[in-house]
């Protein structure tokens, strides 16, 4: 993709507004934490990846934001950053792991002045940006070999271009399997209740001309019964130290279906997205959206008035169900703790 996600503009952060694509395509300013923080919040942004480099700007806009100030001032105030941003999404791991690797580099900087920090957390939050597009190729390589000339890929959610800082991790696998040569077409459920398959996945894909076909997510199984369907790859937005898996709702029930129809599931996961202080993933939180997600979509309201409405945002795979991980360093086959952990060693 051409387009670029999140870009760096006039010491601002500009970010593709996700919401209204496909009908716009425009891209909103950012100059502060809180702002980024709701625009993580909001939907602007979203796809682990997208979301931590979107986080690491937040605390650099903070940081230049505040580094006239005095220093009791500053301090805090990057304190109060890094809690905002912390609590915008809980279930996106690479958003915890980005200012994490934010607040070392601030930290490094011992007592210097204000201005040398944020020119020093602006240079991290660019790094963060180049070394998810190379671990994004990266891992499209290793996961291209796994897809034959001709496959048929089911996807769920988007976890493109619009997802990370270019490239992707599942649509990434596919961008390099179709670079090399080989001939991939795409399934994209809608992905409900926010649409990301119907409105970004086929958004994607069709800028691209990579043939794709768009189902509303209760039709995967019909397809696989009746052989239409090779692989399915998806992203993740945190992967527990067991292997099990987080990912859009409806991830879980794609992957019982494609257990049951001998169909291979591949998870594309950068190494910033496990995380290996969460045991199981039944430690994973998950988070619950608002109940107006459900009952319409912008404008039109299709569900009755008052009626009660369950929203979470995300389910878990268990790792018995995933045939591999997909991450710069390789293929994992089969994932569980003994072979995460080896990838940490």
């Amino acid at each position: 993709m051409n387009v670029e996600t999140l870009r760096w503009h006039d010491g601002r952060l500009e970010m593709i507004d996700q919401r209204v694509l496909p009908a716009r395509f425009e891209y909103l300013s950012y100059d502060s934490a809180a702002s980024v923080a709701h625009g993580i919040r909001a939907m602007v942004v979203r796809g682990a990846p997208a979301i931590g480099c979107a986080a690491a700007y937040g605390v650099a806009l903070e940081a230049r934001r505040l580094e006239k100030t005095a220093p009791d001032v500053f301090r805090p105030g990057m304190e109060k950053g890094f809690e905002t941003l912390a609590l915008s999404r809980p279930t996106a791991v690479n958003l915890f792991w980005a200012l994490k690797r934010m607040r070392q580099a601030w930290e490094s900087m011992g007592s210097t002045t204000q201005t040398a920090v944020a020119e020093r957390l602006v240079q991290e939050a660019h790094e963060i940006h180049a070394e998810d597009i190379r671990i994004n190729r990266a891992m499209g390589g290793y996961g291209a070999a796994l897809l034959a000339d001709g496959a048929r890929v089911l996807t769920h959610c988007n976890a493109g271009a619009l997802a990370t800082a270019g490239w992707g991790t599942a649509l990434g696998v596919i961008r390099s399997a179709v670079a090399a040569g080989k001939k991939i077409s795409v399934v994209a459920d809608e992905t409900r209740p926010f649409l990301q398959g119907a409105r970004l996945t086929a958004w994607e894909m069709v800028q691209e001309k990579i043939p794709v076909t768009l189902i509303s997510d209760n039709m995967a199984g019909h397809l696989m019964a009746h052989g239409e369907v090779d692989a399915v790859i998806v992203g993740t937005d945190r992967v527990a130290a067991n292997g099990d898996v987080a990912n859009k709702i409806g991830t879980y029930m794609v992957a019982v279906l494609a257990r049951r129809h001998d169909i291979p599931f591949y998870v594309a996961c950068p190494l910033s997205t496990i995380d290996s202080s969460i045991a199981s993933g039944a430690d994973i939180p998950i988070e619950e959206r608002a109940p107006e997600e459900v009952t319409g979509f912008r404008e039109c309201q299709w569900a009755a008035q008052g009626v009660q409405v369950r929203n979470p945002a995300f389910d878990v795979t268990p790792a018995d169900l995933v045939t591999a991980l997909i991450t710069e360093q390789g293929v994992i086959p089969a994932p569980d703790r003994e072979k995460i952990a080896a990838l940490f060693a």
